[in-house]
């Protein structure tokens, strides 16, 4: 998973795999998804990402399952 920020256009792209694109949906007026034939999300675009959403401060979690804590 990569995550890029283009400034000039402020635009957000959240990118979960490198399968090949088959169709862009809106999901709103903002947020676009890229998706594959088997109707997996591929990319992820948010655009005014700063007005959208906290780029500024991004962090990145990784909680265990309980069964891995046994």
């Amino acid at each position: 998973m990569t995550i890029t920020y283009f400034k000039e256009t402020d635009s957000l792209l959240i990118t979960f795999n490198n399968n090949k694109i088959e169709e862009t949906k809106d999901i709103s007026e903002n947020i676009l998804l890229d998706i594959d034939s088997n109707r997996n999300i591929v990319s992820m675009t948010i655009e005014h990402a700063t007005k959208t959403a906290t780029i500024s401060n991004f962090s990145y979690n990784q909680i265990e399952s309980k069964s891995a804590k046994c």
